[in-house]
């Protein structure tokens, strides 16, 4: 299997969405409530919001396709740290690093988090934040091994429930 990565901008606001959906359904099924589920999908990974933020300043993203078809398989976003952390002139956010189940463990994940890092390192920044819900080992794994550590929790509203996220950094300088 052959996979690209791309910038992309608010034309790929339905692929980013359909991704969003499917990892979200695929990481969660087994944790979180269905009703919950549907209502993030619905609020939180609609095209229109995805569009709005790529045609926003400081916001950037980047896309996992299929070399032969362009089907997307995951992406990744940056946007200006909304996070309770201490902020830092050079901080960016890992808004979202979405890959299908089926496309992890090859590569795919890192080289999404790698497109961010060059992307951030050019743009000045020297620290890249993100949250994780708390719960995730396989994301958690992940990002330890890409060097993260711990910065802080937050709580993240999924529906109607609150759940803990880690706040993860990486000095990127």
């Amino acid at each position: 299997m052959s996979i690209t990565i791309r910038p992309c901008g608010p034309q790929d606001a339905e692929a980013l969405a359909l991704v969003s959906r499917a990892t979200f359904l695929e990481s969660y099924a087994d944790v979180l409530p269905a009703a919950d589920i549907l209502v993030h999908c619905e609020v939180q990974n609609r095209p229109e919001l995805y569009r709005d933020w790529l045609a926003s300043p400081g916001w950037r993203a980047w896309l996992a396709e299929m070399a032969d078809t362009a089907a997307p398989v995951g992406f990744s976003l940056t946007c200006p740290p909304d996070l309770p952390v201490a902020p830092g002139a050079g901080d960016v956010e890992l808004k979202r690093i979405y890959l299908l189940h089926r496309f992890q463990g090859g590569g795919t994940g890192a080289a999404l988090l790698a497109a961010v890092e060059a992307a951030a390192r050019e743009d000045g920044f020297d620290r890249l934040l993100l949250g994780v819900y708390s719960k995730n080992d396989q994301a958690l794994g992940f990002y330890a091994r890409q060097g993260f550590i711990p910065a802080g929790v937050r709580t993240f509203r999924v529906g109607a429930n609150d759940y803990d996220d880690l706040v993860l950094a990486k000095k990127l300088a």
